[in-house]
């Protein structure tokens, strides 16, 4: 059984936000893995988290987005893989990377949180980082426009940078369906 989570914040305020992206990357998944059963999301009050699952390549797979907001994910992740007994490398977590330039995608095993909030609250609730990272690049050209970082990652993707995201999106969905299937 493999566990798929997308970081984000819950709310309408939020939709679409940088911050975001892990959020956007799991709605694209699901959507993907809607032909081999994957239902609509049901937020699920046990995991604090909106879930669905699906068996894809013969693989159990559960898809879930913490409602905790960012800095507290890891109760989620906690809960979740507790309860199904998912090991931590069989954990695949999507987030924002405001230290990647906006359009690449870096798969990453068993590494530190390097600052980002969301992470770092699983690595503590799990006691561990033994699990893998699909990090999206969400840095700007000009990094002058990251002068307030917590205002960047809280504001939409403009209008120019959309397709770099759509294009980003399809290598991180290929990514995570690589992880997937890896027994």
């Amino acid at each position: 059984m493999k566990l798929i989570v997308g970081l984000g914040n819950p709310g309408k305020q939020y939709e679409k936000t940088r911050h975001n992206y892990g959020f956007m990357v799991l709605d694209a998944l699901r959507e993907r893995l809607s032909s081999h059963g994957a239902g609509k999301w049901e937020l699920s009050r046990k995991f604090n988290a909106e879930i669905c699952g699906t068996n894809y390549g013969g693989e159990r797979v559960i898809l879930a987005k913490p409602m905790t907001f960012m800095n507290e994910s890891g109760l989620s992740v906690q809960l979740l893989a507790h309860y199904y007994k998912i090991l931590p490398a069989d954990i695949l977590i999507i987030h924002d990377d405001k230290d990647l330039q906006l359009g690449l995608v870096k798969v990453q095993f068993d590494r530190g949180h390097a600052g980002h909030n969301g992470v770092r609250s699983i690595i503590e609730r799990l006691h561990t980082q033994a699990f893998a990272r699909v990090r999206l690049g969400i840095a700007p050209n000009n990094l002058k426009k990251m002068a307030d970082t917590a205002d960047f990652v809280l504001d939409k993707f403009g209008l120019l940078e959309r397709g770099t995201v759509r294009q980003a999106t399809d290598e991180a969905l290929k990514e995570t369906l690589t992880f997937i299937n890896k027994k």
